[in-house]
């Protein structure tokens, strides 16, 4: 995991509460719940994608400390 990735998380999420103010304020809460559900389900991915190369490097590291 890099500083990139983080990034464009953090970005898509600015960009995500942004549309989903945006659409509260004009009265379309269709679309304000439909745009919340893809950000949970997006940064749902993001975060198991996340803790498998966070649980990666821990394995790697044990498997290194077993070698010696």
């Amino acid at each position: 995991m890099e500083l990139q990735d983080v990034l464009r998380v953090a970005g898509v999420g600015l960009i995500i509460a942004l549309l989903h103010v945006f659409f509260e304020q004009i009265g379309k809460k269709e679309f304000s719940f439909f745009i919340f559900f893809i950000a949970y389900l997006y940064i749902t991915a993001e975060l198991i994608r996340f803790l498998r190369l966070f649980f990666g490097d821990i394995l790697t590291f044990f498997q290194w400390l077993s070698l010696n």
